[in-house]
């Protein structure tokens, strides 16, 4: 057992449970601050989780906790997320290893051929949601084909905060729904239902919210239909980018086709990424016949293209783990947050106040949605929200009867969910760092993530989709 372990384990022993007014203290003060600092002062945002830092740490010390002890806390919520956090580095050196090799140059030069304004939208959101569910990351995703659309979407002339909402509509949709999705078989595993049942559960709620999201995306599209770019300027970026790459589908490709392979084979995404980091960096060497010290360099910084329009350059020059430094930065200063939080009993003390007070099933679906957003608010990643609020809430399901996977089922609509629509949880602040869209500005257009709780609180309240409890569970 680790030194840090140990002294996590004494903690109720030298300090005191937050009572429910010390932790909504606690609580609103980190909001007013964030909030505030954002919408009012304008403040950076990490200067603003460091002075939140302070403040939760001063109210764990008023609980009893050294600093020592308070440390630990920090570190427990960093180590928690360490796998996010090689996911970060990894996904810097693949986006740079997909533009060194032309694999993104590809990909935009026959998008342009192939897609339309009108259908522009309506067609990312379903191959955004076909790459997530064979891949199972809605991180590989928005960092391969959500850097393709973008750059698509720019050059049509769509708003790109809409453009990077349907990105993380089609994203979000495989990575709740694939069956090798790392959040689908966490939240399945913590609810102590079996994988396929969770899965299941989820389809009621998930498969008529995507319907309503492609309908209403299929609309949208319809006002862009006359905004045809005139056909010189579509000529004008293919010939550039032909004559900065060359474009041969079956060679260019093959990164992208290796990492869906080794994603769909169940690989660990460690392995399916580096795998296709070192095959694009041979291709961008050998056959784009690019500088090897060039290539290996960008996997740190990238450099722009070379293509001559300005804004497809600053597109193929993006990736690189440097690229990610201040979406890293934010990410590790939220999770230590989260540690302190968490441990310290502040977040339980809210969720067990308030589970206490539920008395309809209605209710108890829609307040585990809301403990998944605060959770991720709190702690910065769904993956800690999703273990906790399974555990607070298991009793709460068992005592109504209800399926362990309708528990599954509302923790991971709470927590995946909305984790891409806070500033600075880690995925949040991925999107942001991989698309160059402010999260604030295509909130709005995440649409999926936005109306498939509101259609699973729905659902709950005329009854629709409440799988009762199992033989094995009575």
């Amino acid at each position: 057992m680790t030194e840090s372990n140990s002294s996590l384990e004494e903690l109720a022993l030298t300090a005191r449970f937050p009572t429910i007014w010390h932790a909504m203290i606690c609580f609103a003060g980190v909001f007013l601050l964030i909030s505030s600092g954002l919408f009012i002062f304008q403040l950076n945002l990490h200067i603003l989780i460091f002075v939140a830092l302070i403040w939760v740490s001063i109210h764990a010390r008023w609980l009893g906790y050294s600093f020592t002890e308070i440390r630990c806390m920090m570190d427990s919520g960093i180590i928690k997320a360490l796998p996010a956090i090689y996911i970060f580095l990894l996904i810097g050196m693949v986006v740079a290893s997909f533009m060194q090799s032309g694999t993104i140059a590809t990909l935009i030069y026959y998008g342009l051929d192939w897609l339309r304004p009108n259908i522009f939208l309506a067609a990312g959101l379903i191959v955004c949601s076909f790459m997530s569910i064979a891949t199972g990351t809605s991180w590989g995703t928005v960092g391969t084909i959500g850097v393709v659309l973008i750059g698509i979407g720019d050059a049509m002339g769509i708003p790109l905060p809409l453009v990077a909402g349907m990105i993380i509509s089609g994203a979000t949709f495989g990575d709740k729904l694939s069956p090798i999705s790392d959040t689908t078989n966490l939240a399945a595993m913590s609810a102590a239902t079996s994988l396929y049942r969770h899965i299941g559960s989820m389809l009621y709620t998930t498969i008529p919210t995507f319907f309503l999201v492609l309908v209403i995306f299929i609309i949208w599209g319809m006002r862009y239909g006359d905004v045809n770019l005139p056909q010189e300027h579509i000529v004008a970026i293919r010939s550039a980018l032909a004559s900065a790459y060359q474009l041969d589908l079956w060679v260019t490709l093959l990164p992208l086709l290796l990492m869906l392979g080794l994603s769909i084979k169940r690989h660990s995404a460690e392995v399916s990424m580096t795998s296709s980091i070192v095959l694009a960096m041979l291709i961008a060497i050998v056959y784009q016949g690019k500088d090897g010290v060039e290539v290996i360099n960008s996997l740190w910084l990238n450099s722009p293209g070379t293509t001559g329009i300005e804004n497809i350059d600053a597109l193929l020059g993006r990736g690189g783990i440097y690229s990610m430094a201040w979406t890293l930065l934010l990410s590790i200063m939220a999770l230590a947050l989260g540690g302190i939080l968490h441990q310290s009993g502040f977040l339980r003390a809210l969720l067990m106040y308030i589970i206490a007070r539920i008395q309809r099933i209605s209710t108890l679906i829609a307040t585990t949605i809301a403990a998944g957003l605060i959770g991720n608010m709190a702690m910065g990643e769904a993956y800690i929200s999703i273990i906790l609020n399974c555990q607070l809430f298991r009793t709460a399901y068992q005592e109504k009867g209800l399926d362990s996977a309708i528990l599954s089922r509302s923790v991971e609509e709470g927590s995946t969910l909305t984790a891409g629509l806070i500033p600075w949880t880690t995925a949040g602040t991925f999107y942001v760092a991989t698309l160059g869209i402010p999260t604030l500005d295509y909130l709005p257009f995440a649409l999926l993530n936005l109306l498939n709780p509101l259609v699973s609180i729905a659902m709950a309240i005329v009854g629709i989709g409440l799988l009762k409890k199992t033989a094995q569970e009575r």
